[in-house]
């Protein structure tokens, strides 16, 4: 992925914001539990940030995939994950599908108010029984006359408590589970859809996640994306972009995990010698750094192929699987070199063990990218009757 002047200007502007808006403001928002959603994305949508690869019609800025991906590798300047996390589902994961399938209409009522900031929108896809499980989600939206009637309820909702929309998944026929789905964007002010109480997480404590719950509410046809019956595709369209956005935004927060700890080994001393003088430290210190860098290189290839409209399957799971497992590793052997220290709260590198674990899980488990990888593989045997 080559770098202009331009991804370094953009870059630049984002890790200025994060700087400016944000971590000021972290440990406050995440004594709170939430964060000012509607002010943050107002400022980013003032600045374009919202819309970087999403047509310049409804207020995007038009440019292609890799300078939104450095875009969010910026993010990882962040003190805390929650916010960024909140950022990327407006991004990459609750508006891919209506910019490439939606209609004009769904676009200037719902996209272009998410691209300015005035919207913030969520994707309402998991559910008790069906998270990774995409095919055996049970919420319905059946016809009534030129509406949907959907009921069911969706969990671990990110941003849904001041969510302006929702990206709902939803059975509009009884076909089989993968061609019986329609997205269908939802407002959130619509009767019959209601917000639960925040969950308490041991992470991204800033960022609001509820189960929302569908009862009788109804909503236009013209609100679905695209065809009915491709929502089961288009939203693994959607995963593709969400994890590779996953896998660039946790890059720079590795980095930066790994150097906090250098810098503390340096000052830290046992036994009458700096902590980084013992070899076993700082080999297992660069052996991160030089994962970090391939990881990076990983999701740059992908992010090559995805412009070039290849189907990248196979290289997002494993941006996933890989940058969830790094997240964990790097943050568990940097806390180990805090001691004491990384065992206390308002730590930087327990900051990173809480907000990094959901890595492996959100936006498909470890399991599932395994799964993917083996598909693509061709490894896994035949099916027997």
């Amino acid at each position: 992925m080559h770098l202009t002047h331009e991804h370094k200007e953009l870059f630049k502007t984002v890790k200025n914001f994060i700087e400016k808006e944000v971590n000021p403001n972290a440990q406050e928002w995440e004594k709170a539990g939430a964060f000012p959603a509607h002010e943050v994305f107002k400022k980013m949508g003032d600045l374009g940030l919202l819309g970087i690869n999403k047509e310049e019609k409804y207020g995007g800025m038009g440019l292609d995939h890799s300078y939104n991906i450095y875009a969010a590798e910026a993010l990882g300047y962040a003190s805390i994950g929650g916010v960024p996390l909140a950022i990327g589902v407006q991004t990459d994961m609750a508006t891919p599908a209506i910019s490439k399938f939606g209609s004009e209409e769904l676009k200037q009522e719902f996209l272009a108010p998410a691209i300015a900031g005035e919207f913030v929108a969520a994707i309402a896809v998991s559910e008790t029984g069906a998270g990774s499980d995409v095919a055996g989600l049970k919420t319905t939206a059946k016809k009534d006359g030129d509406d949907y009637i959907i009921n069911g309820a969706k969990m671990w909702i990110t941003n849904s408590t001041q969510a302006d929309f929702f990206c709902v998944l939803a059975n509009t026929s009884d076909d089989k589970p993968h061609k019986n789905k329609s997205l269908i964007v939802v407002p959130a002010n619509t009767p019959g859809v209601s917000v639960g109480e925040k969950i308490d997480k041991i992470g991204m404590r800033c960022s609001d996640t509820a189960p929302v719950y569908f009862d009788d509410v109804r909503v236009p046809q013209r609100y679905r994306i695209g065809a009915e019956g491709m929502g089961f595709m288009l939203q693994m369209l959607q995963f593709q972009e969400e994890r590779l956005w996953g896998a660039a935004s946790g890059l720079i927060t590795l980095e930066r995990c790994i150097e906090q700890t250098v810098e503390y080994t340096k000052e830290r001393k046992t036994f009458g010698q700096p902590l980084i003088e013992n070899q076993s430290i700082h080999f297992r210190l660069a052996e991160l750094q030089t994962e970090i860098e391939a990881l990076r290189a990983l999701t740059y290839r992908a992010t090559e192929l995805m412009m070039e409209n290849k189907d990248v399957t196979k290289l997002a799971s494993m941006c996933k699987l890989k940058g969830g497992r790094l997240t964990r590793e790097v943050a568990d052997s940097c806390l180990q070199y805090w001691g004491g220290m990384g065992f206390t709260w308002d730590n930087p590198v327990s900051q990173v063990y809480r907000d990094g674990r959901i890595a492996s899980i959100g936006g498909g488990a470890d399991e599932i990218m395994l799964g993917i990888i083996c598909k693509y593989m061709d490894i896994l045997p035949k099916k027997t009757k």
